[in-house]
């Protein structure tokens, strides 16, 4: 019983450490309403501010299609790219032991993985054109 209890006093800082954070959180935020100046806002004031361009039309425009798959295409190929890097690291010590196994399956990885960027480039995902 005594060693519960000393471990639930290790907690105490992180306690006093919570209360700290949110006690200088609030004292901030009602120090700047207290203390702040209190002006008039105009329709001017909170307009958005655009590189010096005034904010014309719609704020989230559509996107084609075409950004989503070229989107995904990246994602696909950067996690298969990925999985070359711990071949990488093991390539050497697993070349002494057994060397046609480690090679044949990165040769299967790497030609699948052109086979898909052949098929992609065949369906004309990279072309941004369309």
């Amino acid at each position: 019983m005594e060693t519960a209890d000393n471990q639930l006093l290790q907690y105490i800082p992180v306690l006093i450490l919570g209360i700290v954070a949110v006690a200088f959180a609030g004292g901030t935020l009602l120090a700047s309403v207290l203390v702040g100046k209190r002006g008039k806002d105009s329709r001017i004031k909170d307009t958005a501010y655009e590189c010096g361009m005034l904010p014309v039309g719609d704020g989230s425009t559509r996107l084609s299609v075409k950004f989503y798959l070229v989107a995904m295409l990246f994602i696909l190929f950067d996690i298969e790219v990925v999985f070359l890097y711990p071949w990488a690291v093991i390539y050497r010590g697993m070349l002494a032991r057994n060397a046609g196994l480690i090679a044949g399956s990165m040769g299967c990885f790497m030609f699948i993985l052109f086979i898909g960027y052949v098929y992609a480039l065949k369906k004309g995902a990279f072309d941004w054109k369309q």
